[in-house]
């Protein structure tokens, strides 16, 4: 129970569908703007958005941030696949709208990246995930990313938020 008391029984559906809302857009975003990259972006040439801090330069990573576990993509594939189930769980049990909107990003930005595992080449559950945002020299990432740090960013806000009350 929240601490306002029991949630009607019309509240957690619709959080669960807010949630699912979040993600099915988090996971549009995501492939769309890989697909593109995919069409538009070059391995070798960088495309500048702000001087050397932001660009725009295909890749694609085997690993988690920064090539972490390259040599073990199954095994990121199967925690990843964990991850989303565990999400999927935890939509069904938000009892916010600001936690349906936080695991809704969570749970897209891992599914964005685990259809790459899954469906790149060079093979199911070993695929690279394709990656476009150039961080300076530091590394490469893609959307998904970006919205798994928004969501673990409103995550901590609203558990901050919750203790500071």
């Amino acid at each position: 129970m929240s601490s306002a008391g029991p949630l009607s029984p019309h509240v957690r559906p619709r959080l669960f569908l807010l949630a699912v809302a979040v993600a099915a857009g988090a996971v549009l975003i995501d492939q769309g703007t890989k697909a593109l990259a995919l069409a538009e972006l070059s391995e070798q040439d960088r495309i500048p958005l702000l001087g050397d801090w932001l660009g725009l330069q295909l890749a694609f990573n085997p690993g988690t941030v920064m090539s972490l576990g390259s040599g073990s993509t199954w095994l990121i594939t199967l925690i990843a696949a964990a991850a989303t189930v565990a999400l999927l769980i935890a939509a069904t049990r938000a009892r916010t709208a600001g936690w349906a909107v936080a695991i809704g990003l969570l749970w897209g930005g891992a599914v964005g990246n685990l259809l790459d595992r899954l469906l790149a080449p060079p093979g199911f559950g070993r695929g690279h995930v394709t990656d476009f945002l150039a961080y300076g020299n530091l590394f490469i990432g893609n959307l998904a990313d970006v919205i798994l740090g928004v969501g673990v960013g409103l995550g901590l806000l609203l558990y901050l938020r919750k203790a500071n009350t």
